[in-house]
């Protein structure tokens, strides 16, 4: 998606349809090892739509938390999560939906712009896949910023509880170091047990740290 910047076209047809509470909605931390889902909403008011929204991965940790702060302040925002147990008992792409479903909720949405080819069963509303959404839209640029800080800021005070495992810097992904202290202090209450490297260690009979 090189030098295509999001914008604000997919939320002036869903409103030229009818809709009158369009939301874009994204999700991060399907891959870490640890930690819950997040997933946000975000209803973006077409007057105050703060410069420079991009995918979070695009973005430095500085100049996300300085576009959270901007988000906050003007926009709709509902933030949801899905917990390290409902993700080991419905799996990750479930959990991830629930974590949107719920987001969605929030913010009393009647469409919703989901980022990725999936639509979440239980959204409530209307909605639309946009792949790659949070580079071409900007309401769901504005939700990838809001859920990565949010769960990034999560997994920094998690790291004060369970230190050793790297989680202030790997937000949960599997890392080398993260993977080496897996081996090394075992597994925490706060790791996903249906995820192999850390079933694997269960399964190994390493301990269970509280």
């Amino acid at each position: 998606m090189a030098g295509i910047l999001p914008d604000f076209t997919h939320e002036t047809e869903a409103m030229a349809r009818g809709a009158c509470r369009v939301v874009g909605v994204d999700e991060v931390g399907r891959g870490p090892l640890a930690g819950p889902v997040t997933a946000c909403a975000v209803r973006l008011d077409r007057g105050r739509i703060p410069q420079g929204l991009h995918d979070s991965k695009l973005l430095t940790a500085a100049r996300r938390e300085a576009l959270f702060d901007a988000i906050m302040a003007v926009a709709e925002v509902a933030v949801a999560h899905a917990s390290v147990e409902e993700i080991d008992r419905l799996n990750i792409l479930r959990a991830s939906h629930l974590a949107m479903e719920r987001a969605v909720a929030g913010l009393q949405a009647d469409h919703a712009l989901i980022d990725g080819n999936l639509i979440p069963r239980g959204l409530g509303c209307a909605a639309t896949a946009i792949v790659k959404g949070d580079a071409r839209c900007l309401s769901i640029a504005a939700a990838s910023i809001v859920a990565k800080v949010t769960r990034d800021r999560i997994m920094v005070d998690l790291a004060q509880q369970h230190p050793g495992y790297g989680w202030e810097a790997n937000a949960g992904y599997p890392t080398k170091a993260h993977l080496e202290a897996l081996q090394i202090l075992g597994v925490t209450p706060w790791h996903r047990r249906s995820f192999r490297p850390v079933h694997n260690i269960l399964y190994q009979g390493n301990s269970v740290t509280s």
